[in-house]
């Protein structure tokens, strides 16, 4: 019974790494797809009159779409600071100076070593055993949840990225949405066979 048990663990653990995985399959294919123009654009905001109503200052608290991949890596740097620092902790991004580039070479660090964390959550192996979301956050038992948790972090950023580009004049093409959405595909440009759940 408890080698089924360990095996069943393994194979959740093995499942939820590639979930995780093909997540950051998406946010590398969104970054890809858009127009360069759109990476430091200043974002459509909130804005307020200046000095005797002549001027008007965008809001510094509407994010870029380089400042929001930026926040993307470094809470997945703290989650891994604090949930799993055993794997090692990357470097964070510079959200004023980080490149296109830069960002998808950490996002592809940050997405590796959260798969391990997340595999080594659900292989029943003992050596992730509490998912902390912040330090001011109760840490959570680790499970599917912490995997939910993680991945509807980034699919809100992912849906504000898409916003934003529209919004500054690069909406992304029709078919790029289509392929945000075809994880059939996703899971063969991954290399694991025919779509989630097949054994090929």
């Amino acid at each position: 019974m408890s080698t089924r048990l360990s095996r069943v663990q393994s194979s959740n653990g093995q499942a939820a790494a590639r979930i995780f995985a093909a997540n950051d399959r998406l946010n590398q294919l969104l970054i890809e797809r858009l127009a360069p123009e759109v990476w430091t654009a200043a974002p459509p905001g909130p804005v307020s009159a200046g000095q005797g109503g002549t001027s008007r200052i965008r809001s510094s608290k509407v994010r870029t779409v380089a400042a929001i991949f930026t926040h993307v890596h470094n809470v997945r740097c703290k989650w891994l600071r604090l949930t799993a620092p055993h794997l090692g902790v990357p470097a964070q991004l510079n959200r004023l100076r980080c490149t296109q580039k830069e960002a998808r070479a950490g996002l592809a660090e940050s997405a590796a070593r959260c798969a391990e964390m997340v595999e080594q959550s659900l292989d029943g192996s003992g050596r992730v055993q509490a998912f902390h979301r912040d330090g001011w956050a109760q840490p959570w038992p680790v499970g599917m949840e912490m995997l939910c948790y993680m991945i509807a972090h980034e699919a809100h950023h992912r849906g504000q990225v898409c916003m934003l580009a529209h919004q500054l004049g690069f909406p992304l093409a029709p078919g790029v949405t289509s392929e945000l959405w075809n994880w059939e595909k996703l899971w063969r440009e991954c290399g694991w066979g025919m779509g989630p759940g097949s054994r090929s």
